[in-house]
C-alpha cells in the first residue's frame, strides 16, 4: 500500500474533499512534495490537530 499519495487519492481515503486536504496540510505544515503527501504524517498530524481543539475551552 502506498504511503506518499496525491491530495485527490488522500482525499478519497480520509473521506474529506481535495482542497480541504491541501487546506489542512497548510494548516498543519505537512509538506506536499512532488505532489504527493505522506499519509501517516498527515493523519498524525490531524489527530493531533483534533485532540488539541478538543482541549480548548469553547
Amino acid at each position: 500500500m502506498a504511503n506518499h499519495l496525491t491530495p485527490t487519492e488522500l482525499a478519497d481515503e480520509v473521506d474529506m474533499k481535495r482542497q480541504e486536504v491541501i487546506a489542512r496540510c497548510v494548516q498543519m505544515g505537512v509538506p506536499i512534495l512532488h505532489g504527493r503527501i505522506d499519509k501517516t504524517l498527515f493523519q498524525s498530524s490531524l489527530r493531533q490537530l483534533t485532540k488539541q481543539a478538543e482541549r480548548r475551552p469553547a
